[in-house]
């Protein structure tokens, strides 16, 4: 029995919603978000969910004192209060996004794992059919997936 995880039964016009649909985000969001390097996220001072309420409560008093503040500084708090708002609308499109990926990946890995089964098992029967039938050059692609390289020397005993 061949094992049948997933059938991803996707219409073309659905396909092409679906594409429609991602050019959208590229659009809309895409462009508006940042692509860090490793160095440049590594060097970023991070907001985590502790830092978070200390965060808010900052510009909570800061908006509350803002006529103390030097003008600059107030002037930096009204972008600030925006960064927050802006991520507030972000997190939950974010988490939609993520749950989303998360279940494309399993399906890409669901689906190749059906694949993979089944072609382990026509591989079985079409090493049984045997070479008379014609399919040497097949079996002979496919055997080239289980074909192992030599075996590395075993270490050497340490000296006394």
């Amino acid at each position: 029995m061949t094992q049948d995880l997933i059938a991803l039964d996707i219409s073309d016009a659905d396909w092409t919603a679906i594409d429609a649909a991602l050019t959208t985000l590229e659009e809309k969001l895409g462009a508006k978000l940042l692509d860090l390097t490793v160095e440049q996220r590594s060097r970023l001072t991070k907001m985590g969910d502790k830092s978070e309420a200390f965060c808010r409560q900052a510009l909570v008093t800061g908006r509350q004192n803002a006529g103390k503040l030097p003008t600059d500084t107030a002037a930096d708090l009204t972008a600030e209060e925006a960064d927050l708002a802006a991520l507030d609308k972000l997190r939950p499109r974010l988490a939609r996004l993520t749950a989303l990926t998360e279940k494309a990946d399993d399906s890409e890995v669901a689906t190749g794992s059906d694949i993979m089964v089944f072609s382990l098992t026509l591989y079985g029967i079409l090493k049984a059919i045997g070479a008379g039938a014609g399919l040497d050059a097949l079996k002979a692609q496919m055997g080239a997936r289980f074909a192992r390289g030599p075996k590395a020397p075993p270490p050497a005993p340490p000296a006394p």
